[in-house]
């Protein structure tokens, strides 16, 4: 009788080895699991609840490390129900985006306790509301995860969702903050709208081509393959339907014009929820464009759709930055005028996503694209992880976040304002730092792919960049209004000059070694070269013994 309902309902169960390859995601599901137990067993302990997202999300990195050596040789492995299209894949590039969010999610978590501990700060909420707090922040970083692994358009739309509806309730967390509260509310109506616009897009994509696995849509389109109602092309509702879709995305990345909740966001937000969104969502937002733009290019050899399609990514990309760089000039809240920078920075990032690139035959299987971003990403990590981190040193010894409290910074905290100054000529792009590798990194592979126009855009915006991070700058060193010095706490200051060193590091002396792992973390990737370690062949071998057997019952 088993086999009679195995038979007639094709029952899948994923196997022992998909299972594996998806550990990072078991471990943050557990992790949410030790968070809500530890809270009835011992207790509303916000120290307890820290340390177990703190080790969670460390344990996840270690789980990463370990896929690592397994996907290197270009592999591929997740959920294939019945040797079908993978709704969930881990290569090299899903690895490295998991890890990057785990070890940023430490780093939030290491802020959160410094702030929880710092002198005049109000931390009832942040005390007795500790658990419900966590199991959102790490509930956020559950979905963000599922993001870069997936070309399934159910599987895009379910982990946008379960990054979005966390994050709305974090932004919102501290009771008494109304402008927290509205800008929750701004942040929870751009959510709803673009995820209306999202599924009704991919409702048209599934209802034309009839699958909701992108690479066969793009096969379809190709003409390398025949869908269930229409075939070949493209046309108004394929267009309308890609739309609503990248309408979704660009609202997690916040690129123009999905873009409207992030300053009010950042501004009214807790500074650790601040530094948590301006990496985490928009790294995976980022790296789920580079899916969903390499899952549709990998059929595709005809220029009179790749070149249409490199030009409207790259006008999309231009528009963000261009506008992320000016909307930033008369900013005088620190923290808005960073929301206004990873806006910008989204744009430059954004980029990447331009350079539609195919596998030469027997040749390098390195992407561009996904190395460029890889390296981009790992350097953005710290830039923001310092410059938000010193903006909450500040506030928590001042109260405010405006250009006023960084005066004479230079003076009161000389060790704060001098990270804060590694970072933001990193965010600048100037040498020896990070950010003026990572930067270069990208313009060469643009340059590479022939879209010097877009060189010479992320060029210019570069410049207009070092007016306003330049009045930082000046404010804290040479505008020293006679304010007093302020107290930081020591692993604050740690915190923030460990980024900064790191910056440093990857400027120069190290910047060969950030190629090279960014080029192994975006080499034989789905579906380009990889090869697929999905359905075993005794899976399918397996079945048609199972439905004999119900035959011969």
């Amino acid at each position: 009788m088993p086999s009679l309902l195995l038979a007639e309902s094709a029952f899948w169960m994923p196997s022992l080895g998909e299972l594996t390859a998806v550990g990072p995601l078991w471990t943050l599901a557990g992790t949410i699991v030790a968070i809500l137990v530890a809270a009835l067993v011992v207790g509303r302990n916000p120290a307890v609840s820290a340390i177990i997202t703190m080790l969670g999300a460390t344990v996840t990195a270690f789980v990463c490390f370990a896929l690592a050596g397994r996907t290197a040789a270009g592999a591929f492995a997740g959920f294939a129900p019945l040797g079908g299209a993978p709704m969930l894949v881990m290569d090299n590039f899903s690895i490295l985006f998991i890890l990057l969010i785990c070890l940023f999610l430490a780093s939030v978590v290491g802020l959160w306790m410094i702030g929880a501990t710092s002198s005049g700060r109000e931390i009832a909420s942040h005390t007795h509301d500790a658990p419900e707090f966590f199991t959102l922040l790490v509930g956020s970083a559950f979905g963000m995860s599922l993001m870069v692994c997936t070309t399934n358009l159910l599987m895009i739309i379910l982990a946008i969702e379960m990054a979005s509806l966390p994050s709305y309730a974090i932004v919102g967390f501290q009771k008494r903050n109304r402008i927290g509260a509205e800008a929750s509310i701004k942040y929870v109506l751009f959510g709803a709208v673009t995820s209306a616009i999202m599924a009704y897009g991919v409702s048209l994509l599934y209802g034309y081509y009839g699958t909701l696995d992108l690479v066969a849509i793009g096969q379809m389109i190709s003409g390398k393959a025949i869908g269930a109602g229409h075939t070949t092309g493209t046309n108004l509702l394929m267009t309308i339907g890609f739309f609503g879709l990248l309408a979704g995305i660009g609202f997690k990345v916040s690129a123009v014009p999905f873009h409207f909740w992030c300053p009010d966001v950042f501004e009214g937000a807790s500074i650790e929820v601040t530094t948590w969104l301006s990496v985490a969502s928009k790294a995976a937002g980022l790296g789920l464009v580079l899916r969903v733009v390499t899952a549709l290019v990998s059929p595709l050899e005809d220029t009179s759709v790749l070149l249409p399609m490199s030009t409207a990514v790259g006008l999309f990309a231009a528009v963000t930055c261009t506008y992320g760089n000016l909307a930033a000039f008369p900013q005088t809240n620190v923290k808005r005028l960073l929301a206004y920078s990873s806006i910008a920075h989204a744009g430059y990032m954004l980029m990447a996503a331009a350079i539609l690139w195919q596998p030469s035959p027997g040749g390098d299987s390195t992407h561009p694209a996904f190395s460029a971003l890889a390296a981009y990403v790992i350097v953005y990590l710290f830039m923001n992880l310092g410059a938000f981190g010193c903006t909450a040193l500040v506030f928590w010894a001042t109260g405010q976040t405006t250009l006023d409290a960084f005066r004479g910074l230079g003076r009161r905290a000389p060790l704060v304002a001098l990270a804060m100054a590694a970072c933001l000529f990193s965010l600048i792009g100037l040498p020896p730092f990070g950010g003026f590798i990572a930067k270069f990194y990208l313009l060469l592979a643009l340059f590479r792919s022939d879209l010097v126009w877009l060189v010479i855009i992320a060029a210019v915006n570069s410049l207009i960049s070092l007016y306003y991070y330049a009045r930082i700058l000046y404010a804290m060193y040479f505008d020293d209004d006679g304010q007093p010095v302020i107290a930081v706490p020591a692993f604050g200051r740690s915190l923030v000059l460990a980024s900064a060193v790191v910056l440093l590091l990857t400027g120069l002396p190290l910047a060969g070694l950030l190629k090279t792992r960014a080029d192994q973390f975006a080499r034989n990737l789905y579906p380009l070269t990889a090869r697929s370690s999905l359905a075993p062949p005794s899976r399918h071998a397996d079945r048609a013994d199972a439905t004999h057997v119900a035959d011969s019952h």
